[in-house]
């Protein structure tokens, strides 16, 4: 009987960043289905990818607050923007970012890849990368270059973090690095196309001039970095890509091989200026670096550091 992958309350609070009295809240309501082993309650990832798929919101509407702009006798209007990513240190964002201005944030949890080509189309507004090229060894550039053609953007820093592979506990396999996953008895568990993980290692295995169809279980995919731990922890796999946070939430060993850098790309519009500002003023501030910092596994060091802009 295969394995199917399954989440506590606790983990589903984490996964979505909110209470657990949040779920309980969505269960009694019936927005998330559970079932119960013994006296704990499970919900299947499955059904958890599907709720957040139907969570997601692909475009920024815009609506007027009741409210008065007392220098210019004006309505106050409110927009909502969408920032896009997985991180949970983008929540931290959007709650300064609605603290500090008029604007209401939107999630939508879409790899970063998909995620680039949905602010190229419009459909959000703040996009989180982490993609490698293994031509230049650069993080994010080099695809926001070849995408936003024509676009003028602003990729700041959010953070820094490790990036390596999920194995079971103990490492009994004793994977140590990308070239271990082309063994035969080596089975592996892939992200989504177009996430930051899945082109991680398909550059990886690039570089190395190993083909995908020689790495079992390559086709097998999750749409999160959660998913993947847990299904290596659960044994349905021997190793996953992700991050580290992931790894500590459901106590898999993690192998750290890279230091990826997790930026934001917004574009250079007339209508983005204040939101550009605001979000450049919240990362270099001390305040949310230290909060970051408090999650532990990330480096704030270049928080808020411009990597690249156009004139």
């Amino acid at each position: 009987m295969s394995k199917e992958i399954s989440y506590t309350i606790e983990e589903v609070a984490q996964l979505l960043k909110v209470s657990k009295l949040t779920v309980y809240d969505l269960i009694k309501k019936g927005e998330l289905p559970v079932f119960r082993v013994g006296r704990q309650m499970r919900m299947d990832a499955q059904d958890l990818d599907d709720y957040i798929k139907n969570q997601k919101s692909t475009k920024m509407n815009t609506f007027t607050l009741p409210a008065v702009d007392s220098h210019k006798n004006r309505p106050i209007e409110s927009h909502n923007i969408v920032i896009s990513g997985q991180d949970m240190v983008l929540d931290l964002l959007g709650k300064q970012i609605e603290k500090y201005s008029n604007f209401k944030t939107l999630r939508s949890f879409t790899g970063s890849l998909n995620s680039l080509i949905s602010l190229y189309n419009g459909q959000c507004d703040i996009v989180s990368l982490h993609m490698f090229d293994g031509d230049t060894g650069e993080y994010n550039l080099p695809y926001v270059k070849r995408i936003l053609t024509g676009y003028p953007y602003i990729l700041i820093n959010l953070v820094s973090r490790k990036a390596g592979l999920y194995v079971q506990k103990g490492n009994p396999l004793n994977i140590t690095s990308w070239t271990d996953l082309n063994q035969p008895h080596v089975h592996i568990i892939n992200r989504e196309k177009g996430s930051g993980a899945r082109i991680l290692l398909d550059e990886q295995l690039r570089i190395r001039q190993i083909s995908s169809r020689t790495i079992n279980g390559y086709e097998q995919e999750e749409t999160n970095h959660l998913s993947v731990a847990s299904a290596v922890s659960m044994g349905k796999a021997d190793v996953g890509i992700g991050i580290e946070k992931a790894a500590k939430m459901v106590e898999v060993d993690f192998i750290p091989l890279i230091t990826e850098r997790y930026d934001l790309v917004l574009l250079k519009t007339p209508e983005n200026e204040t939101l550009i500002r605001i979000v450049k003023e919240i990362l270099s501030s001390p305040a949310f670096q230290s909060e970051i910092n408090s999650f532990g596994d990330y480096d704030s060091s270049q928080t808020g550091s411009i990597m690249y802009e156009t004139f």
